[in-house]
């Protein structure tokens, strides 16, 4: 048992993690203060949520490319609407942005099964016609002036502490809706019949149609839960900013798809944790923040997640070739029968 658990690539994360905190804590001891953390994981919420949708796809055995463009027309789309045509509220907003994001979410899905296209070619192709059709609309203007209820859910927390000064700090709020967003997701995944067919269709999607699972159904949702997350994601991330930027979140999918492939999931699909996703965004977040204070130039976070992709994509494919040289050795070395 203790072999299994220590084998596994989030003891390796976790391992990282308390080095850096360790190595970062020596240079600066606020570092491992609960105001900067729970900032940290606030300044990180919005990839995190991301994380959750990518997660889901990259395990079926898709890709997704246009999930911050789904997020960017989302937004743009909601807030317009909560501010010039009608009053609503948070949970309004909400709803109407995850309604819009799986029902573009849900148009990537049915390209990808019904035509058969690569799912990396519908979705840059739909990245560009989501973020262009936008741009063209919208001529590139910014909301400036946009409801209140957005920016209180930034401002609430879940758990709140007072320094000595009268200052505020705490759990955010939202912070608490990406982790329980992700408890949810890792029950729905483990413990449901569709859940369980993300993982098996991203294995081998063939064996997974022999023995019943629905590949239309789970092409679908899974695409479809990008973008509903994505939506979810876009109300978060107009919170925290405060105004509307039609250019503010498309560019940020290296980061994403380099914190969950860093989490241990394999690109090729089947393979793949909720805890190692979560690990990690945490990972990028506490690199970030270290580079900060080590005032190391920010670009070198960029060749760093270039890095990990690259090296992350290496060592998928050595694993994938190491199985395949097994089921050889086993073939070779099985008893012929009499």
């Amino acid at each position: 048992m203790r072999r299994y658990f220590f084998s596994r690539h989030e003891w390796f994360l976790v391992a990282i993690l308390v080095m850096l905190c360790i190595g970062i804590t020596s240079v600066n001891p606020s570092f491992l203060s609960i105001e900067n953390l729970t900032d940290l994981l606030k300044s990180v919420t919005v990839l995190g949520i991301f994380s959750l949708g990518l997660f889901m796809v990259i395990v079926s055995g898709g890709f997704d490319i246009s999930f911050t463009a789904i997020a960017q027309v989302t937004q743009y789309a909601v807030v317009a609407m909560l501010t010039y045509s009608f009053d609503g509220n948070i949970w309004v907003a909400m709803g109407m942005a995850i309604a819009f994001g799986l029902a573009l979410g849900c148009v990537n899905g049915a390209i990808i099964h019904f035509f058969r296209i690569p799912p990396i070619m519908v979705t840059i192709a739909t990245q560009s016609l989501y973020f262009g059709v936008m741009y063209v609309v919208t001529k590139g203007d910014l909301i400036h002036d946009i409801p209140l209820y957005f920016r209180d859910l930034s401002y609430a927390r879940a758990i709140e502490f007072h320094n000595t000064d009268g200052t505020v700090y705490g759990l955010a709020l939202v912070t608490v809706l990406w982790i329980a967003l992700g408890i949810a997701l890792a029950w729905f995944l483990k413990y449901t019949r569709l859940g369980r067919s993300i993982f098996a269709v991203g294995g081998n999607r063939t064996s997974a149609e022999r023995i019943g699972f629905n590949l239309c159904l789970t092409t679908l949702f899974v695409y479809g839960a990008m973008g509903a997350i994505a939506g979810f994601a876009s109300i978060v991330d107009v919170s925290i900013a405060g105004s509307v930027i039609p250019n503010s979140i498309v560019g940020k999918e290296l980061q994403i798809i380099a914190a969950v492939i860093l989490g241990g999931t394999a690109i090729t699909g089947g393979k793949g944790s909720i805890q190692g996703t979560f690990l990690g965004v945490l990972l990028f977040a506490v690199l970030s923040n270290s580079l900060t204070l080590l005032k190391i130039p920010s670009f070198y976070y960029k060749v760093f997640t270039g890095l990990i992709i690259l090296v992350s994509v290496a060592g998928s494919a050595m694993q994938i070739k190491r199985q395949e040289n097994k089921k050889v050795r086993v073939q070779v070395d099985a008893p012929v029968s009499q």
